[in-house]
């Protein structure tokens, strides 16, 4: 298979990811909308952006398809969606805010040790603790974007036990990026 230069903006699994970051504001504008269908679009909307999630990143890599482009702009994508719609979910009260803080700061930090590890010149990829996180919190957003019970199951109970199980892992995975990123940051002195 070819492999496609690292600098190709107009990839598919780059287009994927594209559409995902233009869904983030419809998502919002949707959770504002009143009337009865636009939670049940927010939801439907959020599978698909969550799925394209891991469809862009499995192309990439099926395909070899990776390019400098989708490595910045994937995790970009994921955060903007992910801190949106926590941010609705407070303001709709449900989920309490210091879950939706904890999140969002981890992703913050992260991204800061990757942009100051990039200035010394390494990476700290992705690992499994990382790729369970974002599965996670995407279930849990998912789970509680359903809003009303199907067939006597409320979505929304198991929303919280998981958006639980996500901020754990979500924690425990920042841990562990930071770890590396110390020992990193040690090499590079030697």
């Amino acid at each position: 298979m070819e492999s496609v230069p690292s600098n190709r903006v107009l990839t598919l699994p780059n287009l994927i990811t594209m559409v995902r970051v233009g869904a983030t504001p419809v998502l919002v504008w949707l959770l504002y909308m009143p009337g009865t269908w636009s939670p049940w679009m927010a939801a439907g909307l959020f599978f698909v952006a969550s799925v394209s999630d891991f469809l862009d990143g499995y192309l990439a890599r099926r395909m070899n398809w990776e390019s400098t482009v989708g490595q910045f702009l994937d995790p970009v994508a994921d955060k903007l969606l992910v801190a949106s719609m926590l941010i609705m979910l407070v303001i709709l009260n449900l989920v309490p805010a210091w879950m939706a803080v904890a999140i969002i700061c981890r992703e913050i930090i992260v991204t800061g040790m990757r942009l100051m590890a990039a200035t010394k010149r390494f990476t700290i990829p992705s690992d499994m603790a990382g790729k369970t996180k974002a599965a996670f919190q995407m279930l849990a957003i998912f789970l509680l974007l359903i809003p009303e019970p199907i067939a006597g199951v409320d979505f929304k109970f198991y929303g919280h036990i998981v958006l639980w199980i996500a901020v754990a892992v979500t924690l425990w995975s920042g841990f562990g990026y930071y770890l590396g990123f110390k020992r990193s940051m040690a090499e590079t002195q030697l």
